[in-house]
This record gives structure tokens, C-alpha cells and sequence, in this order.
């Protein structure tokens, strides 16, 4: 047998801008995989390779990230129009099961809520319901370069930052390197999640999971809990880890989604 070829990254146009994702392939049930704040579609590789050929998985870099276009607004409306017209674009026979971290759990939770004819099921890893108003705790990044002449030279910028984002630098067509999101549009984005989304949590009766880190910085067990308890069809499965839960325990994440799936 040859080896995996590994993802196909595909693109659609919005508005003229670029949306780009990762489609893990096979002939399996759809699952869609949003990911959060400072990451791409590539982080749900583990995952896809884990879930094996029952499931295609299919993981957008959201809009500002990754490969995609940056955009103009980053409110919740923006972010569910480009989720709606990728599911329209992939022509799939039945909805996807929709599974989100952070950011792309409260969009996933807000698509089930606005559009439940394009979501099977729900798996929210480590997304909150609720963030208290303040400053951005992503501020940090607002200082960063976006770009850079050389490549050390934007890794030497990003200083702590180095570990997560040096594997995910895009060169620039014209010469120099990127990083795969945009310092403003980060902070931007993760001050518009702010504040109470319990109607949209429970705004949607579809099979749902809940992964929780216990020691995550986002959603507090008591939070957690609450989630549950709200919500019909909800189960909670939790992991010992922090907020990053697929990058802390990746074979955690993928045995409890992958039960999870099972049962659907």
C-alpha cells in the first residue's frame, strides 16, 4: 500500500476573499473541525488520523487565519456566512457532525443554534458559554509583527510564541515571512466572543459533547457542569489538561470523540 497522501487543502471565494481548508478525505460521515484563536485547520491532523476512514474530517483555517483571507469584521454573523457557504460548497449528502475548540466551539454551537438543518451532532472542546468583559487576554499579541524580512528574524519577534507558531510561518509571494494570523484581528476576534452565549448553547437539541480540560483557563468545571445539566442531549467527558486540550492530550480527545461518534 502507497503512503497516506495526507490532506488536500482546497479553497472557496466569498466576497472575493479566500477561504482555505483541509479535507482529510475518504468516503465517510462528515465532521467539520473549527479551530480557535491563534490556530489553523492543520491542528485537527492527529484527530482526522485518528477517527480513521468512518469519519471525513474537513477543517477550514477560519477567516485571518492559516492560508485563509483576513476580513474586515470578525463578529459571530461573519464567521457562521463563511461556515454556511463551505457546507453549501461541499455539496455533502447529509449534515456534518460540527466540532469546534475555543473560538470554533462557540461558532459551532452558534451554527447548531441558527442553522440546526446543517448540523447532525456537536462536540464543543473547552468552548465557554460565558467570558466576563475586560481586557483580551490575546493582548499580548496586539505588539507583534505580523510580517518580518526573514524568517528568525519574526520567530525572534514572537519570543515565547516560538514553539507554537514556528511550524506555521507562511512565506510571502513577494519575499519575507507571515504569521498565520494577524496580531489586530486576534485581539479583535477574541473581544467580540466576549460575554454571554447561553441562548445559543442551548439553542439547539442535537447529540452533543462536552470535552472539558480541568485545568482550563476558559471554562471552569463549575461552568462545565452548568452546561450539562442546561442542555438535552449533552454529555461531558474530562480530560486532565489545560484549556489546549487536543495539543495537551490529543489521544484523550480523540478516544472521547470517537466514543462519541460511535454511538451517534
Amino acid at each position: 500500500m502507497g503512503a497516506d497522501p495526507g490532506p488536500v487543502r482546497a479553497e472557496l471565494t466569498i466576497d472575493g476573499r479566500r477561504l482555505s481548508y483541509l479535507d482529510f478525505g475518504g468516503t465517510g460521515r462528515p465532521l467539520l473541525a473549527l479551530h480557535g484563536h491563534l490556530s489553523e485547520g492543520a491542528s485537527f491532523t492527529h484527530l482526522a488520523g485518528a477517527l480513521g476512514p468512518e469519519w471525513r474530517v474537513i477543517a477550514p483555517d477560519q477567516r485571518g487565519h492559516g492560508d485563509s483571507d483576513r476580513a474586515a469584521e470578525y463578529t459571530r454573523q461573519g464567521y457562521l456566512a463563511d461556515l454556511v457557504a463551505l457546507i453549501e460548497h461541499l455539496s455533502l449528502t447529509e449534515p456534518p457532525v460540527v466540532l469546534g475548540h475555543s473560538l470554533g466551539g462557540i461558532n459551532a454551537y452558534h451554527l447548531a443554534a441558527e442553522r440546526p438543518d446543517l448540523v447532525s451532532a456537536l462536540v464543543n472542546v473547552d468552548a465557554p458559554v460565558y467570558l466576563p468583559g475586560g481586557p483580551s487576554p490575546l493582548a499580548f499579541v496586539a505588539n507583534m509583527p505580523y510580517t518580518a524580512a526573514t524568517r528568525e528574524e519574526l520567530l525572534d519577534a514572537v519570543g515565547p510564541m516560538r514553539p507554537m507558531v514556528e511550524q506555521t510561518l507562511r512565506p510571502l509571494p513577494e519575499g519575507g515571512w507571515r504569521l498565520p494570523f494577524h496580531p489586530r484581528d486576534t485581539v479583535d476576534s477574541e473581544t467580540l466572543v466576549h460575554g454571554e452565549h447561553w441562548a445559543q448553547w442551548v439553542g439547539s437539541d442535537c447529540p452533543a459533547l462536552l470535552v472539558n480540560g480541568s485545568r482550563s483557563q476558559a471554562v471552569p468545571g463549575e461552568q462545565a457542569d452548568m452546561m450539562v445539566a442546561r442542555r438535552s442531549h449533552t454529555r461531558l467527558v474530562t480530560l486532565n489538561t489545560d484549556h489546549f486540550v487536543g495539543l495537551r492530550d490529543p489521544d484523550g480527545l480523540a478516544k472521547a470523540v470517537g466514543e462519541f461518534l460511535a454511538g451517534l
